[in-house]
């Protein structure tokens, strides 16, 4: 698959502290990848060196081969909201298109479909501190999308969304993808990063702790866990083969597994003393490994998986 943006040993640093550590990633074209990261990670440092809003110490960024990155090829939606308040709709984003170089009667027919797609249509001529919180993230995500880029950069597109809008910017994002538009996510919504990206680069203390492919990541960092409703001994579960922990909350026990473990098998051999009401298996999720690497708990760690 060709690569739209290459990222390669990136380092920055404030104050004579580092903020990026040899960062180095690939966005390629019709994918969308995640870069995920606890708050003071580097990830905004990462985008705005990607955006040239700052500049690194030592690495390189390019954009199909070249050093330079056209700022007609790339849209961006920064997670601080930055539309003038008092222009309506139409004009601002007639006038963010002029900047990309975009033909203006087509940003206008455009702009027009995205609006009644993202239930906005008749509210071209209102102002923006008008809308609300959810309608304005509608706005700028069409200003970061209308003059087709090639490469497209979300930093927290969701926040002030309710459900029914973050259906219509999965929907969105899936169809720009499909269509061959590279796409950098950044979330802290991790159920939506699960369901939506293809890979995903997680970043904390200003270096790589994974890299990869979503499946891939899943079968090497998330053991599975046995979540079991029922009265049961805590000393008596923590015995089991094959279990390395025991998270038990009232009648709910979470039993987290070896790496190696055989399902179906573990399973056909538990003991007949165990009391199950409800049973489920199921893959640690993404959220559930992105606390514990934000965290520094490492108990990731302590089963035999090495962050990296």
């Amino acid at each position: 698959m060709e690569t739209v943006l290459k990222v390669e040993k990136l380092r920055k640093s404030f104050k004579g502290r580092e903020i990026l550590r040899d960062i180095s990633f690939e966005v390629r074209k019709g994918e969308i990848m995640a870069i995920l990261g606890p708050n003071g990670a580097g990830k905004s440092t990462t985008i705005r060196n990607i955006m040239g809003i700052m500049y690194p110490d030592a690495g390189s960024i390019q954009f199909q081969g070249y050093k330079d990155i056209p700022r007609n090829k790339i849209g961006y939606l920064p997670e601080e909201r930055g539309l003038y308040k008092n222009v309506n709709i139409m004009d601002i984003l007639l006038y963010l298109a002029e900047l990309k170089d975009y033909p203006l009667k087509k940003a206008r027919e455009r702009a027009l479909v995205y609006l009644k797609k993202f239930d906005l249509e008749g509210k071209d001529k209102v102002s923006v501190e008008e809308l609300s919180k959810g309608m304005g993230q509608k706005v700028q995500f069409i200003a970061s999308i209308l003059h087709e880029p090639e490469l497209l950069i979300l930093d927290e597109p969701f926040s002030g969304l309710d459900p029914v809008s973050q259906e219509l910017f999965k929907q969105e994002m899936r169809s720009l993808a499909a269509g061959g538009t590279a796409i950098l996510l950044s979330s802290h919504q991790m159920n939506l990063v699960e369901e939506m990206c293809d890979r995903l680069f997680m970043i904390h203390h200003g270096q790589k702790v994974i890299y990869g492919n979503l499946d891939d990541v899943k079968r090497e960092y998330a053991n599975f866990k046995c979540t079991i409703r029922g009265e049961n001994n805590l000393n008596v579960l923590q015995g089991l083969p094959e279990v390395q922990r025991v998270e038990q909350k009232e009648d709910t026990s979470i039993l987290y597994l070896s790496k190696d473990v055989q399902i179906a098998s573990w399973l056909k051999n538990l003991p007949d003393q165990i009391d199950i009401n409800e049973l489920s298996i199921d893959r640690i999720s993404l959220h559930e490994i992105f606390i514990d690497i934000a965290t520094d708990r490492n108990l990731l760690k302590e089963e035999g998986v090495v962050h990296g």
